[in-house]
């Protein structure tokens, strides 16, 4: 990964060669895979249906801080006869303009370009234009993951004009192991392409294998410690008590101070913030959120990262199959397939009524999946579940209903154990969070087990 200075001299980088890349170019004689979002089709009423069908562009959620993570994918892109490159520009604008007032990362995947498919230089220029302060304020990191010899023919022509404070915000990845080390994000949509691409240049490399960071061995948590560790050690440590202090604090919080904030839970804080919080907590020092600009938006965050730091998810490794397994079941049942819409924000509109699947049954088969969990899980989830079933009951006020609210949390809540989320997976988790959510009294209500709290 490259420092702002580094970018001075780009020849650092692994950048595939010219011979490579033409060879690579060269191969390329199949069309390329279907774009990540192809299992749902974009909307036709999309204003910029024409190239959002495409899949170039894609909205990957909120990392842990609440910032939306936005991908670009050069292997998406169709020839440039097949595609208006000034529509293009439109669209990326138009998506952007949802997202630029808030902090935002972007991830730019360079594998899949080609002479066929790439925008001209006078193009790019107009684009650097207009994407003006804007855009660039809030834009936290710009990745360029498997960058080339166009990559650094473009910089040496845009480095005249390029501010340096932007120059630092940009990092150039060389493989997607090394990506994960700086985005940790489970959201994060690679294609196909991409992948497959990654594995061969890694294979190419056995011989010089790649570096391997070296990481201080872990050191053992703390006695209060709060985040990224088990529900098991906080129960242990906390005086025997289920509900972790960090959610019983923001939960408590939200629900008297959050509740109709409107986008509650979408809106990132700064990071350095969210550590200093998190350094209280562990270290057993109260957090009173009434000190801090924008005190409903930090709590929420605080929750979603106390969620995404638990070793294991609040819903379990083990369920996360059983979900999988849980749709393909639907699916056979309905129409051998389940169709999503793309809205005009850019994100997968996944609907919880499966055609010819009776809501009774789903919400059965989900209430099954819950109370097998082990106790302690149950007990946590249950209290979480019960405090974002009283958001979406206020959703009219926040615009979090069950379906917003399954898509920022889903995630957190249940996550393969080895691997990163594709979108085909990500669909069945979201339809079973959001069916937790709207259906909570059916699925949890019946059960009640000892030390149970409600929010």
């Amino acid at each position: 990964m490259m420092s702002g200075s580094d970018l001075e001299q780009p020849d650092a980088v692994e950048f595939q060669s010219e011979e490579e890349e033409e060879q690579e170019e060269r191969r390329v004689t199949d069309p390329p895979s279907p774009p990540p979002f192809t299992l749902s089709g974009p909307d036709t009423s999309h204003p910029f249906y024409d190239v959002a069908r495409h899949g170039i562009l894609q909205v990957s959620g909120d990392d842990g801080y609440g910032r939306k993570l936005i991908v670009f994918s050069s292997c998406c892109l169709p020839p440039s006869h097949q595609l208006n490159h000034q529509r293009l520009l439109e669209y990326l604008k138009f998506t952007l303009d949802q997202y630029v007032e808030m902090d935002y990362i972007l991830v730019y995947f360079h594998h899949g370009l080609s002479s066929s498919n790439k925008p001209s230089l006078r193009w790019l220029q107009e684009a650097y234009r207009q994407f003006d302060r804007k855009y660039k304020k809030n834009l936290k990191t710009l990745y360029v993951v498997h960058p080339t010899n166009f990559i650094r023919i473009v910089w040496n022509i845009f480095k005249p004009v390029i501010s340096h404070k932007f120059g630092k915000k940009l990092k150039y990845v060389n493989h997607l192991a090394e990506l994960q080390r700086h985005l940790n994000d489970q959201l994060l949509l690679v294609p196909p392409d991409v992948l497959r691409h990654d594995e061969k240049l890694r294979a190419a490399q056995n011989a010089r294998p790649l570096p391997s960071l070296k990481e201080p061995p872990p050191r053992p948590p703390l006695p209060m410690q709060q985040f990224a560790v088990s529900l098991q050690y906080i129960r242990e440590k906390n005086q025997a008590a289920i509900i972790p202090l960090v959610m019983r604090q923001t939960v408590t919080y939200l629900k008297e101070n959050g509740l109709r904030t409107e986008g509650i839970f979408r809106r990132s804080v700064h990071v350095q913030l969210i550590k200093d919080i998190q350094k209280l907590y562990n270290l057993g020092k109260p957090v009173n959120f009434n000190v801090y600009d924008d005190n409903v938006h930090v709590a929420a965050v605080v929750l979603k990262i106390f969620l995404r730091e638990l070793p294991e998810p609040l819903l379990t490794f083990q369920v996360y199959d059983q979900v999988q397994d849980l749709l393909r079941e639907f699916t056979c049942r309905s129409c051998h397939h389940v169709t999503g819409v793309l809205n005009v924000r850019g994100v997968v509109r996944l609907p919880v009524c499966l055609p010819g699947v009776e809501t009774s049954l789903r919400v059965t088969r989900c209430k099954q999946l819950v109370q097998s969990l082990p106790e302690n899980h149950f007990i946590v989830a249950k209290y979480l579940l019960a405090f974002l079933h009283m958001v979406s009951l206020e959703s009219i006020f926040n615009r979090m209903n069950s379906s917003n609210l399954a898509y920022v949390f889903g995630v957190y809540l249940v996550r393969p154990r080895h691997s990163s989320f594709s979108l085909s997976a990500l669909t069945p988790v979201n339809i079973f969070t959001e069916i937790l959510i709207e259906h909570f009294h059916t699925v949890f209500g019946s059960c009640c087990p000892p030390g149970q709290e409600t929010p």
